[in-house]
Protein backbone atom coordinates (compact mmCIF):
# COMPACT_ATOMS: atom_id res chain seq x y z
CA UNK A 1 0.00 0.00 0.00
CA UNK A 2 2.42 2.21 0.93
CA UNK A 3 4.18 1.93 -2.47
CA UNK A 4 1.35 2.61 -4.46
CA UNK A 5 1.13 5.91 -2.38
CA UNK A 6 5.07 6.62 -3.00
CA UNK A 7 4.23 5.87 -7.29
CA UNK A 8 1.21 8.52 -6.97
CA UNK A 9 3.11 10.98 -5.27
CA UNK A 10 6.06 10.37 -7.91
CA UNK A 11 3.31 10.70 -11.06
CA UNK A 12 1.79 13.60 -9.31
CA UNK A 13 5.20 15.86 -9.43
CA UNK A 14 5.88 14.15 -13.04
CA UNK A 15 2.21 15.36 -14.50
CA UNK A 16 2.63 18.70 -12.94
CA UNK A 17 6.59 19.14 -14.73
CA UNK A 18 4.92 18.27 -17.86
CA UNK A 19 1.79 20.75 -17.30
CA UNK A 20 4.47 23.81 -16.34
CA UNK A 21 6.43 23.06 -19.03
CA UNK A 22 3.23 23.27 -21.43
CA UNK A 23 2.00 26.11 -19.73
CA UNK A 24 5.62 27.81 -20.67
CA UNK A 25 5.78 26.81 -24.23
CA UNK A 26 2.23 27.89 -24.71
CA UNK A 27 2.82 31.78 -23.16
CA UNK A 28 6.33 31.46 -25.13
CA UNK A 29 3.90 31.38 -28.54
CA UNK A 30 1.95 34.24 -27.73
CA UNK A 31 4.37 36.38 -27.14
CA UNK A 32 7.30 35.62 -29.54
CA UNK A 33 7.58 38.13 -32.50
CA UNK A 34 9.77 36.97 -35.16
CA UNK A 35 12.69 39.61 -36.19
CA UNK A 36 12.45 40.58 -40.05
CA UNK A 37 15.72 39.40 -40.51
CA UNK A 38 14.26 35.86 -40.22
CA UNK A 39 12.33 35.55 -43.20
CA UNK A 40 14.32 34.36 -46.19
CA UNK A 41 13.35 35.13 -49.63
CA UNK A 42 11.71 31.66 -51.34
CA UNK A 43 11.96 32.71 -54.52
CA UNK A 44 15.14 33.49 -56.19
CA UNK A 45 15.61 36.37 -58.99
CA UNK A 46 16.11 34.22 -61.87
CA UNK A 47 12.82 32.20 -61.01
CA UNK A 48 10.64 35.72 -60.28
CA UNK A 49 12.18 36.84 -63.69
CA UNK A 50 10.74 33.93 -65.45
CA UNK A 51 7.40 33.44 -63.43
CA UNK A 52 6.32 36.67 -63.23
CA UNK A 53 7.26 38.67 -66.11
CA UNK A 54 4.74 38.63 -69.10
CA UNK A 55 4.42 40.71 -72.26
CA UNK A 56 3.50 44.22 -72.52
CA UNK A 57 -0.61 44.61 -72.53
CA UNK A 58 -0.05 47.65 -75.28
CA UNK A 59 -4.15 48.63 -75.04
CA UNK A 60 -4.16 48.75 -71.06
CA UNK A 61 -0.86 50.81 -71.02
CA UNK A 62 -1.71 52.95 -73.66
CA UNK A 63 -1.89 55.88 -71.54
CA UNK A 64 1.27 55.59 -69.98
CA UNK A 65 3.51 55.46 -73.24
CA UNK A 66 6.03 57.37 -74.46
CA UNK A 67 4.65 59.72 -77.24
CA UNK A 68 7.30 58.13 -79.59
CA UNK A 69 5.83 54.47 -78.47
CA UNK A 70 2.51 55.41 -78.79
CA UNK A 71 2.60 56.89 -82.25
CA UNK A 72 4.41 53.57 -83.32
CA UNK A 73 1.62 51.73 -81.49
CA UNK A 74 -1.16 53.55 -83.78
CA UNK A 75 0.80 52.84 -86.71
CA UNK A 76 0.91 49.19 -85.94
CA UNK A 77 -2.58 48.86 -84.78
CA UNK A 78 -4.80 51.22 -87.10
CA UNK A 79 -2.25 50.45 -90.54
CA UNK A 80 -4.72 51.87 -93.11
CA UNK A 81 -5.46 54.97 -91.50
CA UNK A 82 -2.16 55.86 -90.50
CA UNK A 83 -0.21 55.19 -93.27
CA UNK A 84 -2.01 53.21 -95.93
CA UNK A 85 -4.75 53.87 -98.13
CA UNK A 86 -6.91 55.73 -95.95
CA UNK A 87 -4.47 58.61 -94.38
CA UNK A 88 -5.60 61.99 -94.87
CA UNK A 89 -2.65 63.03 -96.29
CA UNK A 90 -1.67 61.23 -99.63
CA UNK A 91 1.83 61.34 -98.84
CA UNK A 92 1.09 59.40 -96.09
CA UNK A 93 -0.08 56.01 -97.49
CA UNK A 94 2.88 53.53 -98.05
CA UNK A 95 0.37 50.29 -97.16
CA UNK A 96 -1.29 49.15 -99.99
CA UNK A 97 -4.17 47.37 -98.29
CA UNK A 98 -6.06 47.57 -95.83
CA UNK A 99 -4.88 45.52 -93.53
CA UNK A 100 -3.07 46.46 -90.00
CA UNK A 101 0.94 44.89 -88.91
CA UNK A 102 -1.24 43.84 -86.35
CA UNK A 103 -3.55 41.57 -88.04
CA UNK A 104 -0.77 39.02 -88.17
CA UNK A 105 1.83 40.27 -85.37
CA UNK A 106 -1.19 39.17 -82.62
CA UNK A 107 -1.57 41.08 -79.33
CA UNK A 108 -0.18 44.65 -81.23
CA UNK A 109 3.12 42.35 -81.51
CA UNK A 110 3.38 40.86 -78.17
CA UNK A 111 1.92 37.23 -78.50
CA UNK A 112 4.47 34.14 -78.56
CA UNK A 113 4.39 32.31 -82.14
CA UNK A 114 3.31 34.97 -84.15
CA UNK A 115 6.05 36.54 -85.32
CA UNK A 116 6.51 38.68 -82.32
CA UNK A 117 8.35 41.83 -81.90
CA UNK A 118 9.29 41.22 -78.42
CA UNK A 119 12.95 40.89 -78.27
CA UNK A 120 12.92 41.43 -81.82
CA UNK A 121 15.27 44.87 -81.80
CA UNK A 122 18.57 43.23 -80.28
CA UNK A 123 18.30 40.54 -83.20
CA UNK A 124 19.17 42.60 -85.92
CA UNK A 125 21.60 43.56 -87.50
CA UNK A 126 21.06 40.01 -88.93
CA UNK A 127 21.60 38.35 -92.29
CA UNK A 128 18.70 37.86 -94.83
CA UNK A 129 18.91 35.42 -97.61
CA UNK A 130 16.06 37.51 -99.65
CA UNK A 131 18.57 40.29 -99.85
CA UNK A 132 21.65 38.40 -99.57
CA UNK A 133 23.06 40.66 -96.97
CA UNK A 134 23.46 41.64 -93.31
CA UNK A 135 20.29 44.22 -92.82
CA UNK A 136 19.08 46.54 -90.03
CA UNK A 137 15.30 45.94 -88.19
CA UNK A 138 14.17 49.26 -90.55
CA UNK A 139 15.52 46.38 -94.07
CA UNK A 140 13.29 44.07 -91.86
CA UNK A 141 9.51 46.01 -91.61
CA UNK A 142 9.95 47.66 -95.21
CA UNK A 143 10.18 43.75 -96.81
CA UNK A 144 6.80 43.62 -94.91
CA UNK A 145 5.73 47.02 -96.43
CA UNK A 146 6.25 45.94 -99.57
CA UNK A 147 4.85 42.27 -99.58
CA UNK A 148 2.44 42.03 -95.95
CA UNK A 149 1.10 45.57 -96.64
CA UNK A 150 1.68 45.45 -100.78
CA UNK A 151 2.73 49.08 -100.65
CA UNK A 152 6.40 50.76 -100.61
CA UNK A 153 9.03 51.09 -98.42
CA UNK A 154 8.87 53.60 -95.74
CA UNK A 155 12.17 56.07 -95.16
CA UNK A 156 14.45 54.94 -92.87
CA UNK A 157 14.65 58.29 -91.20
CA UNK A 158 11.07 59.48 -91.05
CA UNK A 159 9.22 59.53 -88.10
CA UNK A 160 7.02 56.79 -88.63
CA UNK A 161 9.98 54.40 -88.83
CA UNK A 162 11.60 56.09 -85.93
CA UNK A 163 7.84 55.43 -84.30
CA UNK A 164 7.89 52.00 -85.36
CA UNK A 165 11.06 50.63 -83.56
CA UNK A 166 10.59 52.87 -80.33
CA UNK A 167 7.22 50.29 -80.05
CA UNK A 168 8.92 47.50 -80.90
CA UNK A 169 11.98 48.57 -78.66
CA UNK A 170 9.75 49.62 -75.69
CA UNK A 171 7.72 46.02 -75.80
CA UNK A 172 11.19 44.20 -75.13
CA UNK A 173 12.23 46.05 -72.29
CA UNK A 174 12.77 43.71 -69.21
CA UNK A 175 12.80 40.52 -71.44
CA UNK A 176 14.90 38.07 -69.42
CA UNK A 177 17.49 35.80 -70.99
CA UNK A 178 15.34 32.72 -70.68
CA UNK A 179 12.26 33.62 -72.22
CA UNK A 180 13.92 35.19 -75.22
CA UNK A 181 13.42 31.41 -77.94
CA UNK A 182 9.71 31.70 -77.22
CA UNK A 183 9.47 35.12 -79.07
CA UNK A 184 11.45 34.09 -81.95
CA UNK A 185 9.80 33.65 -85.15
CA UNK A 186 7.73 30.69 -85.87
CA UNK A 187 8.05 27.56 -84.21
CA UNK A 188 8.96 24.32 -86.94
CA UNK A 189 6.45 22.10 -87.48
CA UNK A 190 7.15 18.34 -89.05
CA UNK A 191 6.79 18.65 -92.42
CA UNK A 192 4.32 15.73 -93.88
CA UNK A 193 6.35 14.15 -96.80
CA UNK A 194 3.24 14.85 -99.03
CA UNK A 195 1.97 17.05 -101.76
CA UNK A 196 -0.65 19.38 -99.83
CA UNK A 197 -3.91 17.90 -100.09
CA UNK A 198 -6.08 20.55 -101.33
CA UNK A 199 -9.26 18.74 -100.42
CA UNK A 200 -8.20 18.06 -96.86
CA UNK A 201 -7.07 21.34 -96.77
CA UNK A 202 -10.40 23.05 -97.62
CA UNK A 203 -12.03 20.56 -94.87
CA UNK A 204 -9.93 22.33 -92.26
CA UNK A 205 -11.08 25.76 -93.40
CA UNK A 206 -14.44 25.13 -93.28
CA UNK A 207 -14.64 23.70 -89.71
CA UNK A 208 -11.79 26.16 -88.11
CA UNK A 209 -11.26 29.30 -90.12
CA UNK A 210 -14.75 30.36 -92.37
CA UNK A 211 -16.24 31.65 -89.29
CA UNK A 212 -13.49 34.25 -89.13
CA UNK A 213 -12.07 35.01 -92.68
CA UNK A 214 -15.72 33.90 -94.26
CA UNK A 215 -16.38 31.31 -97.16
CA UNK A 216 -13.87 33.60 -99.87
CA UNK A 217 -11.32 34.33 -97.58
CA UNK A 218 -11.98 38.36 -97.47
CA UNK A 219 -12.11 38.67 -93.41
CA UNK A 220 -14.31 40.95 -91.74
CA UNK A 221 -14.25 44.51 -92.02
CA UNK A 222 -14.19 46.54 -88.69
CA UNK A 223 -17.40 49.01 -88.12
CA UNK A 224 -15.47 51.84 -89.70
CA UNK A 225 -15.41 49.64 -93.07
CA UNK A 226 -11.79 50.82 -93.52
CA UNK A 227 -9.97 48.33 -91.23
CA UNK A 228 -9.85 44.64 -90.61
CA UNK A 229 -11.19 42.64 -87.33
CA UNK A 230 -10.39 39.44 -89.30
CA UNK A 231 -7.86 40.19 -92.29
CA UNK A 232 -8.50 38.61 -95.75
CA UNK A 233 -6.48 35.58 -96.41
CA UNK A 234 -6.53 36.01 -100.23
CA UNK A 235 -7.63 38.30 -103.18
CA UNK A 236 -6.80 41.93 -103.71
CA UNK A 237 -7.04 43.38 -100.38
CA UNK A 238 -4.42 40.58 -98.97
CA UNK A 239 -0.66 40.22 -98.67
CA UNK A 240 0.82 40.22 -102.19
CA UNK A 241 2.56 36.74 -103.77
CA UNK A 242 6.27 37.90 -102.27
CA UNK A 243 5.05 37.55 -98.74
CA UNK A 244 6.45 34.71 -96.32
CA UNK A 245 3.50 33.99 -95.59
CA UNK A 246 2.54 33.03 -99.38
CA UNK A 247 4.89 30.08 -98.76
CA UNK A 248 3.27 26.90 -97.40
CA UNK A 249 5.87 25.92 -94.55
CA UNK A 250 5.68 29.38 -93.04
CA UNK A 251 2.20 29.97 -93.35
CA UNK A 252 1.44 26.12 -91.92
CA UNK A 253 3.82 27.48 -88.65
CA UNK A 254 1.72 30.33 -88.10
CA UNK A 255 -1.41 28.80 -88.19
CA UNK A 256 -0.36 25.83 -85.92
CA UNK A 257 0.46 28.50 -83.30
CA UNK A 258 -1.94 30.87 -83.63
CA UNK A 259 -4.93 29.57 -85.20
CA UNK A 260 -8.11 29.29 -84.94
CA UNK A 261 -7.46 32.44 -83.04
CA UNK A 262 -8.14 32.63 -79.03
CA UNK A 263 -7.96 29.11 -79.09
CA UNK A 264 -4.58 27.94 -80.20
CA UNK A 265 -0.95 29.12 -78.78
CA UNK A 266 2.45 28.12 -80.19
CA UNK A 267 2.42 25.98 -76.81
CA UNK A 268 -0.82 24.26 -76.66
CA UNK A 269 -2.05 24.45 -80.64
CA UNK A 270 -5.34 22.93 -81.56
CA UNK A 271 -4.44 21.97 -85.06
CA UNK A 272 -1.83 18.85 -86.04
CA UNK A 273 1.30 19.71 -88.35
CA UNK A 274 -0.95 18.23 -91.15
CA UNK A 275 -3.72 19.61 -90.75
CA UNK A 276 -1.79 23.16 -90.36
CA UNK A 277 0.19 21.87 -93.84
CA UNK A 278 -2.95 21.32 -95.64
CA UNK A 279 -5.19 24.10 -94.71
CA UNK A 280 -2.24 26.04 -95.80
CA UNK A 281 -1.57 24.91 -99.10
CA UNK A 282 -5.23 25.46 -99.55
CA UNK A 283 -5.14 29.21 -98.54
CA UNK A 284 -2.60 30.24 -100.83
CA UNK A 285 -4.01 28.11 -104.01
CA UNK A 286 -6.09 31.64 -104.41
CA UNK A 287 -5.38 34.56 -106.23
CA UNK A 288 -3.89 37.63 -104.63
CA UNK A 289 -1.70 40.35 -105.49
CA UNK A 290 1.72 40.05 -107.63
CA UNK A 291 4.94 41.13 -105.82
CA UNK A 292 6.59 43.01 -109.01
CA UNK A 293 10.54 41.92 -109.49
CA UNK A 294 10.50 39.28 -107.62
CA UNK A 295 12.38 37.10 -109.31
CA UNK A 296 15.40 39.22 -107.77
CA UNK A 297 14.74 37.87 -104.42
CA UNK A 298 17.56 35.63 -102.99
CA UNK A 299 20.29 36.68 -105.47
CA UNK A 300 21.74 33.38 -103.83
CA UNK A 301 19.61 31.12 -105.50
CA UNK A 302 20.65 28.10 -103.25
CA UNK A 303 19.14 29.81 -100.39
CA UNK A 304 15.66 30.42 -101.25
CA UNK A 305 12.76 28.88 -99.14
CA UNK A 306 12.14 25.71 -100.68
CA UNK A 307 8.62 26.35 -100.74
CA UNK A 308 8.91 29.63 -102.78
CA UNK A 309 6.36 29.38 -105.19
CA UNK A 310 7.99 31.90 -107.62
CA UNK A 311 10.91 31.15 -109.41
CA UNK A 312 13.91 30.85 -110.70
CA UNK A 313 15.61 28.07 -108.56
CA UNK A 314 18.85 26.14 -108.96
CA UNK A 315 17.08 22.63 -109.15
CA UNK A 316 15.12 20.54 -111.72
CA UNK A 317 11.95 20.75 -108.96
CA UNK A 318 9.02 21.70 -110.89
CA UNK A 319 7.01 25.05 -109.98
CA UNK A 320 4.54 22.79 -108.58
CA UNK A 321 6.30 21.09 -106.18
CA UNK A 322 7.78 24.18 -105.12
CA UNK A 323 4.34 25.05 -104.48
CA UNK A 324 2.23 22.59 -102.67
CA UNK A 325 5.49 20.02 -101.93
CA UNK A 326 6.32 17.53 -100.98
CA UNK A 327 9.08 19.21 -99.80
CA UNK A 328 11.58 17.42 -98.18
CA UNK A 329 12.82 15.88 -101.45
CA UNK A 330 14.29 19.22 -102.35
CA UNK A 331 15.82 19.60 -98.94
CA UNK A 332 17.40 16.27 -99.75
CA UNK A 333 18.74 17.93 -102.68
CA UNK A 334 19.97 20.81 -101.28
CA UNK A 335 21.55 19.54 -98.40
CA UNK A 336 23.64 16.54 -100.58
CA UNK A 337 23.89 18.78 -103.50
CA UNK A 338 25.40 21.93 -101.58
CA UNK A 339 25.53 21.20 -98.09
CA UNK A 340 23.06 23.51 -97.12
CA UNK A 341 19.95 22.36 -94.46
CA UNK A 342 16.62 23.67 -95.02
CA UNK A 343 14.06 23.71 -92.65
CA UNK A 344 11.93 25.54 -95.24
Amino acid sequence: MEELRTLAKQLFKLFAVVFVLVGIVFILLLTYEPKPEAYVPIVTEQIAAKDIWKPKDAMAELSSMPDKVKKGYYLIAETSKFMGPHAENPEDRYSGNNLACANCHLQKGAQAGSGSWVGVIERFPQFGGRGNKVGTIEDRINGCMERSMNGKVLPVDSNKMEAIVAYMNWLGEGLPENRKAEFKGYPNIEIPNVEVDLEKGSQVYKKECIICHGENGAGILNVDGKSYTYPPLWGPDSFNDGAGMNRVITSAEFIKSNMPYLQATWDKPKLTDEEAYHVAGYINSFSRPHKLYAEKDYPDKKLKPVSTPYGPWVDDFSPEQHKYGPFPPIMEYYKKEYGITKTK
